[in-house]
């Protein structure tokens, strides 16, 4: 009896081992996930919603690491020496619906690349860019006449707007 208890119990040890590095190899802080939108479930997680800001997102997880609510953005190409700023963005949005809907401030966000991760924080300046950024946004679409702003074919040909840009690249 004894003998199987050790193997029980040495088993239990090994799969704690498994699942910590399994978490340290994704890049996610330790916590529990609350919000996850990249896992395959046959309905995906609501939408967040600011109706102050009349913005909407899905950030990939909101982990919750006991005092902190971390939003997370899964990229899957290899990270660049920084993250893009468009990823610290739309990160940055994801903090202030996280804030909205949860309540909770979250001090920082990651943005995880295939090969690394960044920690970023949310901090008042990051806030005002992101405000900053949403109000140019919103009277360029307003004009009718949002500029171009990168010169990728690629991205030309995916965008939605393709059909009625008057400055697609192709």
């Amino acid at each position: 009896m004894g003998f199987a208890v050790a193997i029980l119990v040495g088993l239990g040890l090994l799969f704690l081992w498994l699942a910590r590095r399994s978490r340290a190899r994704t890049g996610l802080p330790a916590g529990q996930v609350t919000y996850a939108d990249t896992d395959g479930k046959q309905r995906p997680e609501r939408p967040l919603f600011s109706p102050s800001l009349g913005l909407t997102g899905k950030p990939d997880y909101i982990i919750d690491a006991g005092h902190d609510i971390v939003p997370v953005e899964v990229k899957s190409r290899s990270a660049p020496r920084r993250p893009y700023a468009s990823h610290v963005l739309q990160l940055a949005a994801y903090c202030r619906l996280t804030e909205e809907t949860y309540g909770h401030r979250p001090p920082y966000g990651l943005i995880k690349y295939a090969d690394h991760s960044f920690s970023v924080d949310y901090d008042p300046e990051l806030e005002e860019r992101l405000l900053r950024t949403l109000n140019h946004m919103r009277k360029h679409l307003a004009s009718g006449e949002a500029p171009r702003n990168h010169d990728d074919r690629y991205r030309c040909t995916a965008c939605g707007h393709r059909d009625h840009c008057l400055q697609r690249l192709s």
